[in-house]
């Protein structure tokens, strides 16, 4: 079993940052894809951006490339996302997922993914 936890989540002003952490522990975190999800009220879940057990292949959704930066450091089994320029719109709550490396899956897609976090609330004012 995978225990996912996010933080770093918070209130933050239209063009500001945010920097959110997930922790995994109960198996080698190497040998997981992750990736970070987002959802809105009333809204389904969407991809934010992926990253290999590598890190060498990385996605992001169009919405937050050049402002957002997935990394993982998997002597430390974290996964961090660092959210610049953020906008109203990105206001959600936001979910940590993992999955086997091994899985042959698109890593934009909810149903490729395992194991979920609690998810982190993020609110962007204006």
């Amino acid at each position: 079993q995978v225990q996912l936890v996010e933080s770093g989540g918070g209130l933050v002003q239209a063009g500001g940052s945010l920097r959110l952490f997930c922790a995994a522990s109960g198996r080698a975190f190497s040998s997981y894809t992750m990736g970070w999800f987002c959802q809105a009220p009333g809204k389904e879940r969407e991809f934010v951006a992926a990253i290999r057990w590598s890190g060498g292949s990385i996605l992001y959704a169009d919405s937050v490339k050049g402002r957002f930066t997935i990394s993982r450091d998997n002597a430390k089994n974290t996964m961090a996302l660092q959210m610049n320029s953020l906008k109203p719109e990105d206001t959600a709550v936001y979910y940590c997922a993992a999955t086997p490396a091994g899985t042959i899956a698109p890593m934009y897609a909810v149903s490729s993914y395992r194991y979920w976090g609690q998810g982190t609330q993020v609110t962007v004012s204006s």
